[in-house]
């Protein structure tokens, strides 16, 4: 039996970064699609695990991160997908949430073998971190309906990448906790 985990990325955000103008409507949809899969992970008992760029700030932490995200102007898009309690968090500096992060021990500590990975930017960071995924030998899962992309066209080879080239679950996030 697969253990899972449902890996949120980047997330927790200001949004006042270059190319933030055409992510915003893309994560305005996708929003409500990871609340809800969120709940269900919660509820199923899956580990749930954020997964952050710092922005640069090397001497903040996740809580800090969290607070500048809720002060800003799209505090609306990151209150619903707080972290709670229970959920990890592992903070990056690069695109794939395992370039120089513990987070590949963490998952062999959790026993995870099987990643749910959702968030933003589908043809960035998502992307990358699916095949750092692939390369260690976890079962990928991505919902389209929970990744958030600047570019369609990108977002959407990129989608087809992870499932021909590195054999990821391309799903919607209905089929997942349901």
């Amino acid at each position: 039996m697969c253990k899972t985990a449902l890996i949120v990325i980047d997330m927790i955000n200001t949004y006042d970064h270059a190319d933030a103008e055409l992510l915003l409507p893309s994560v305005q949809t996708v929003v409500p699609v990871l609340t809800e899969l969120l709940e269900r992970a919660r509820r199923d008992g899956a580990t749930v695990i954020y997964v952050n760029d710092n922005f640069g700030e090397w001497r903040s932490h996740h809580g800090e991160l969290l607070d500048r995200a809720l002060s800003g102007p799209q505090a609306g898009l990151v209150r619903p997908l707080r972290p709670d309690d229970s959920s990890l968090f592992v903070v990056k500096a690069r695109h794939s949430a395992f370039f120089q992060t513990p987070l590949d021990y963490v998952l062999h500590e959790q026993d995870v073998d099987r990643l749910v990975l959702c968030g933003q930017v589908t043809e960035q960071c998502v992307l990358y971190s699916a095949l750092d995924a692939h390369i260690r030998g976890f079962h990928v899962v991505v919902p389209r309906d929970a990744v958030a992309h600047i570019h369609t066209d990108l977002a959407d080879a990129a989608l087809r990448m992870m499932e021909r080239n590195m054999g990821a679950h391309v799903c919607v996030s209905g089929e997942l906790w349901a």
